[in-house]
């Protein structure tokens, strides 16, 4: 039997110690979303920056079947990715949601046959890669900020300034005057 302080400490736990982690994640993680991602599972890939799903996959947060609300982030992630009307109805009806929807909604950002699961993850990666990592991580930290009761804005403008005393912002802007490709290290 759990009382309420173990069920807080469990998702306090989870929070600290996992999901938090993911999405403040300074280089991009992108979730490949193969089968069933429900409860737990869908909260992991909604911690991720990004997510890519196979056409056979089954998303859903059933909690409030079993008693009890989404604990890791879920009631949040989802409603900043969705929309409130949007993660009211699946929360609270505990639907399974298809790739179709979950794309529509912005659950997802693609999916794909299974067999190109890994590959179009992979190439979403190397379109990233591409870019300055610096610019990367500050910009993770600035769309997190703005959904943290932060004030996003504030964060992008100490971030912005930032950039200006990194040796990627010098080979940026470099390399767009030199009408080349910047190579970061």
């Amino acid at each position: 039997n759990y009382d309420n302080k173990q069920g807080t400490d469990l998702s306090r736990s989870g929070h600290l110690n996992l999901f938090n982690l993911i999405e403040d994640f300074p280089k991009p993680v992108i979730a490949a979303i193969n089968g069933y991602a429900l409860g737990g599972g869908l909260e992991l890939a909604l911690s991720a920056h990004i997510r890519v799903a196979s056409k056979n996959s089954k998303l859903g947060l059933p909690e409030v079947s079993l008693g009890v609300i989404p604990g890791y982030g879920g009631t949040q992630r989802l409603t900043n990715l969705v929309g409130k009307g949007r993660a009211m109805e699946y929360i609270l009806t505990a639907k399974m949601i298809g790739v179709e929807d979950a794309k529509h909604s912005g659950l997802i950002n693609e999916y794909c046959e299974l067999e190109d699961l890994l590959p179009t993850c992979e190439n979403i990666a190397r379109k990233i890669i591409k870019n300055s990592p610096k610019a990367i991580s500050k910009a993770i930290k600035c769309i997190n900020a703005s959904l943290k009761n932060e004030s996003g804005f504030e964060t992008e403008i100490e971030e912005f300034g930032k950039c200006f005393q990194t040796d990627d912002f010098i080979e940026g802007t470099t390399a767009f005057l030199e009408k080349r490709k910047p190579k970061y290290n």
